[in-house]
């Protein structure tokens, strides 16, 4: 059964389309990040789904229940979720047990159910004997932590994180996102993670919605998003991805073959001969000292233990500036000679977000 179920969703402010005709459909128990730059709708989209915004068009339904659209309008608090926003919004003369008793309030529960829930809240988010204490007392992770805490104690169907660790410095950005991941499998409730970063995205999501422009690019498994990317956009988005214009020649299991500076080469694709996109990311590409492909340096900069060097392949007009990691630096002009040992080949009329992984996943979803 599907957690979320939406087609033809659309949200615009003024002249602008903040959410674009979408259609998606998430599997019940499913860990979903929705990605993409600033301004691509991604946060529209959550609030769509929380019932803080109301589409212009098209319908959302929350389990088996249409919430939106379709002439009703189910209001957020009747929705049945969780909100975890970037602010904690937690109440500052509160402790930390009175913030989650908060949410239990409309549940109408005795005084000893809502202890137990409490403690159990707690419980599953690390935070057992903090129930005492005011949000001033503690740390921003723990912050984080109780707002979620509030969240789970109502035991909902679906959890939406807003930016949830947007406040939190590198290292506590690295547990918390440990913390999401077991506590998902802990409660085996839906959660949909809004991020800009694709780091967070990766590390934390079992399913991950690339957006652009209001529109889905691309739903698919974090791997899937690296290695097989739908769209250039996605491509270019998701590692860091280059993309080389190249003329597909075959195709023939699973490899694509085209040219490039003359050489007749292969690699991983499903594009049909014709016009296609090569998606290079720096690990798809090594020296190859007297037999790769000509290019010349552009610049370099240590990451990692080595250098992550830019250049510019020769003979290529368009787009033919790649990226690869060298143990040395070179010098700016410097021409290197690299080998390819990736990369993935899509057609330049691939439609947006139109993959096998996604309508595998949609016909499950709804079945």
């Amino acid at each position: 059964m599907a957690a979320i179920e939406m087609e033809g969703v659309s949200r615009a402010f003024g002249a602008t389309p903040a959410v674009d005709r979408m259609s998606l459909a998430v599997p019940s128990g499913t860990f979903l990040a929705l990605l993409g730059p600033s301004g691509c709708g991604k946060t529209t989209l959550l609030r769509l789904i929380a019932g803080l915004e109301r589409p212009d068009a098209g319908w959302i339904a929350l389990g088996e229940r249409v919430v939106a659209g379709r002439g009703r309008f189910v209001p957020p608090e009747a929705r049945g979720l969780g909100m975890v926003f970037q602010s904690y919004a937690l109440w500052p003369h509160m402790t930390i047990a009175g913030n989650i008793r908060f949410g239990l309030r409309a549940k109408r529960m005795s005084r000893a159910e809502e202890q137990a829930r409490i403690g159990e809240a707690l419980e599953m988010v690390g935070l057992t004997g903090m129930q005492d204490r005011r949000p001033h007392e503690l740390s921003g992770g723990q912050r984080q932590r109780v707002a979620l805490a509030r969240s789970l104690a109502v035991r909902p169907g679906l959890i939406l994180l807003d930016e949830p660790l947007a406040n939190l410095d590198a290292h506590l950005r690295e547990t918390m996102l440990a913390e999401f991941r077991r506590i998902h499998a802990a409660s085996r409730t839906t959660f949909v993670f809004v991020t800009h970063d694709q780091d967070e995205a990766m590390a934390v999501a079992g399913l991950v919605g690339v957006m652009n422009r209001g529109r889905l690019e691309q739903l698919a498994s974090p791997s899937d998003l690296y290695r097989r990317p739908a769209t250039p956009m996605v491509a270019r988005f998701v590692g860091h991805g280059r993309t080389l214009p190249v003329h597909v020649t075959g195709r023939e299991n699973g490899l694509c073959r085209f040219s490039v500076q003359g050489r007749s080469v292969v690699s991983p694709g499903d594009a049909p001969p014709g016009p296609g996109w090569l998606c290079l990311r720096a690990g798809d590409l090594a020296a190859a000292p007297g037999g790769g492909l000509r290019a010349r340096v552009l610049d370099h900069r240590f990451q990692g233990g080595s250098y992550r060097v830019t250049a510019s392949l020769e003979g290529v007009e368009e787009g033919g500036v790649v990226e690869v990691m060298l143990p040395r630096a070179p010098a700016s002009g410097e021409r290197i000679e690299l080998s390819l040992r990736g990369g993935w080949v899509l057609s330049r009329e691939a439609p947006r977000g139109e993959t096998a992984f996604q309508d595998r996943l949609l016909a499950g979803a709804t079945a």
